[in-house]
């Protein structure tokens, strides 16, 4: 059984740090594609970043390069994603997701926000 279970959202001020965590299980870790997305309530979820399988390649969406950071680490099946320089726009919700065949798989996401 797939699980991706997220967690390290919180409540934190402008220009703040988190790191979100995403723990993995069920699937073949080290030859996926991993992927962060976000959704704000009302709104489709919208890809943040992706990692390749093996951690070399990393793709950012829009202008989330800078300030995001999406990592894995295969020896324990989890991938990351640091956030620095936190605004209130980057509050949403945040899922850890992978393409397994034609599906998407997704976790219950971990909720950001950000204010002051």
């Amino acid at each position: 059984q797939v699980r991706l279970v997220e967690f390290g959202g919180a409540l934190v001020q402008p220009g703040d740090s988190l790191i979100l965590s995403c723990a993995a299980s069920g699937f073949p870790f080290n030859t996926s594609v991993l992927r962060w997305s976000r959704q704000a309530t009302g709104n489709q979820r919208e890809l943040v970043a992706s990692i390749s399988e093996d951690g070399t390649l990393t793709h950012y969406v829009n202008l989330m390069k800078g300030p995001f950071t999406i990592s894995r680490d295969n020896g324990k099946n989890m991938v990351f994603l640091q956030m620095n320089s936190l605004s209130s726009e980057a509050t949403d919700v945040y899922y850890c997701n992978v393409r397994l065949a034609s599906t998407v798989q997704w976790g219950q996401g971990t909720p950001v926000t950000v204010s002051s």
